[in-house]
């Protein structure tokens, strides 16, 4: 085993002991050479087996309202500096939105997400909403990802049967402002703390591949770490024709490994879940991203990228010795 493995494995269980990455870890992840980022997943995989052992877990989104977003994030084929072609429709009707969760249900998919385009949702939407989740909440963990909420209307959703909320912050505070004008980091913030206080279990992550450095990433995993978020999906950019980043250089295989074990050391114990992107940017290193740290996986389509079958992920965590839900 060469020095920097051991390195790597000792930071993992110092790390494991303190449930904390120190700062001189965080400096060290982030000035990892990225050619060498295979050497961090034995460390990260110690990680993510000590903090959420050997089961992988999945949900399944649906994109209950598409298109036509007054917001002007750079990568969203929805945002409204996009010309990228995509189905664009109002919010789907309460069955629409009640049917795929309970084929989510029988297909042993652990969460399923109602995602909307937008700002936010309005009095009357949540009124469509509600009954959704009175709904299927026996059959299903729910989660929603419904822009920026305000506290009354998380208090409703959770009554209803809501138990997380999903709000990504997408990047660290200084490079946000690159990829949005139309609302600020703090706006996020603001939903990602009115979700907590509410008593909602909190998903947030973000989008890589937009041009941040590594330290940019760190800088999110802290800040996310400093919210005690309960679950961080790692998003990989997929340029889209049409919109700002469409000739953007996508992130490299061993980018997007070492974006998850960064990740993992700086969020030892928290749920990590790989999202849209994995397929086009890790080809064939695709299944090293549970060695890497990830212990969930976004399975099914996504906004407006196709994804993979239910079955073909549960056969592939199965076939690498994992248990899946």
């Amino acid at each position: 085993m060469n020095d920097s493995l051991v390195h790597w494995i000792d930071i993992a269980r110092r790390t494991a002991e303190n449930c904390r990455a120190s700062q001189e870890d965080i400096q060290a992840l982030i000035h990892h050479p990225q050619d060498r980022a295979m050497e961090l997943l034995p460390g990260a995989d110690f990680l993510r087996r000590r903090f959420c052992g050997s089961r992988i877990r999945l949900c399944s989104i649906l994109n209950a309202r598409s298109g036509a977003c007054s917001e002007d994030c750079a990568f969203c084929a929805q945002s409204r500096r996009s010309r990228a072609e995509i189905d664009k429709y109002s919010l789907l009707s309460g069955e629409e939105m009640i049917a795929p969760g309970q084929a989510c249900a029988r297909e042993g998919i652990d969460r399923y997400s109602l995602v909307v385009s937008g700002r936010g949702m309005s009095r009357a939407e949540m009124q469509t909403l509600l009954p959704v989740f009175r709904e299927l909440k026996s059959g299903i963990k729910l989660c929603a990802s419904l822009g920026i909420a305000e506290p009354d209307d998380l208090a409703l959703m959770k009554e209803a049967g809501l138990s997380r909320y999903h709000h990504n912050l997408e990047t660290s505070p200084d490079f946000f402002p690159r990829i949005c004008t139309t609302h600020t980091f703090e706006h996020r913030l603001k939903t990602v703390r009115a979700a907590k206080k509410a008593g909602l279990s909190v998903c947030s992550g973000g989008v890589f591949g937009l041009g941040e450095s590594d330290r940019d990433v760190a800088s999110l995993g802290v800040m996310l770490r400093d919210l005690d978020v309960d679950a961080v999906p790692v998003n990989f950019l997929v340029p889209v024709p049409g919109t700002p980043l469409a000739d953007i250089c996508p992130p490299s295989p061993l980018r997007c490994l070492k974006i998850i074990a960064m990740l993992r050391f700086i969020l030892p114990d928290k749920r990590i879940i790989v999202c849209g992107g994995r397929m086009q940017n890790l080809g064939e290193l695709h299944p090293f991203i549970f060695q890497a740290g990830a212990s969930g996986l976004m399975t099914g389509n996504y906004l407006t990228v196709r994804g993979r079958t239910a079955d073909q992920d549960i056969s592939l965590i199965r076939s690498l010795g994992l248990a899946c839900t």
